[in-house]
């Protein structure tokens, strides 16, 4: 059964962005950890992009000769990277499905990567999709990703009108992806979500903007 909340909403937003992107975006750049850690990888590793956007990462995964898929709720992103694929004749398998229903068998990937996708809906949301995460990882398979940081909050209020519609989940009025719901949260309240994983690093960092802070984890998951 796919799981759509009312408040899993955000990739209407991205499917339109997606569009209009290019290979010039700032979303077409693959962020360092990300690569970093796939490099450390074995070879022909099975890796999830969940949330793969224009396929930042996805085609650099597959670059280094890891067996990709990427999968997005947004249908653009989707059509984006298996376009992108084919102009560097790569193979990465493209899945378009909601990360709260994941269509693959247990056990089936050996990292997971899910950069600034998952805070997008509320408790009940991230809770269901990272649940998924930990089916779909084998034991010991790593998991990298990002969450939006409660610190970030005041930087939001201060710039618009929000409000908050459920526990740590906001929306803002004006332009852009805050229009639709999205999960701040503290280190304790992200700690309590990752039943299943063994947290090796968490740290929270601004990224290109200022007050842009996001929580940043890689962790492992348990037998």
């Amino acid at each position: 059964m796919i799981i759509q909340s009312t408040t899993d909403t955000a990739h209407r937003y991205w499917n339109a962005e997606w569009k209009k992107a290019g290979a010039g975006s700032p979303w077409a750049m693959p962020e360092p950890w990300a690569v970093d850690h796939a490099g450390t990888l074995p070879d022909g590793s099975r890796i999830l992009d969940l949330g793969a956007g224009l396929g930042r990462h996805a085609l650099v995964f597959a670059e280094l000769g890891h067996r990709v898929t990427a999968l997005d709720a947004a249908e653009a992103s989707t059509a984006a990277v298996a376009a992108a694929a084919f102009a560097r004749s790569l193979t990465v398998e493209t899945v378009q499905a909601p990360m709260t229903d994941l269509p693959f068998e247990t056990a089936s990937f050996d990292h997971v990567l899910a950069w600034n996708v998952i805070y997008h809906g509320d408790e009940a949301i991230v809770r269901r999709a990272l649940t998924e995460v930990a089916r779909v990882l084998r034991p010991g398979g790593s998991f990298m990703a990002t969450m939006l940081s409660a610190r970030r909050l005041p930087v939001e209020q201060a710039r618009a009108r929000g409000r908050e519609i459920s526990r740590n989940t906001w929306v803002f009025e004006g332009p852009g992806d805050k229009a639709h719901p999205h999960y701040f949260c503290t280190a304790p309240d992200l700690l309590s979500l990752l039943w299943g994983f063994e947290v090796f690093t968490l740290f929270d960092r601004p990224h290109e903007s200022p007050g842009s802070w996001h929580w940043h984890l890689l962790a492992e998951r348990l037998a």
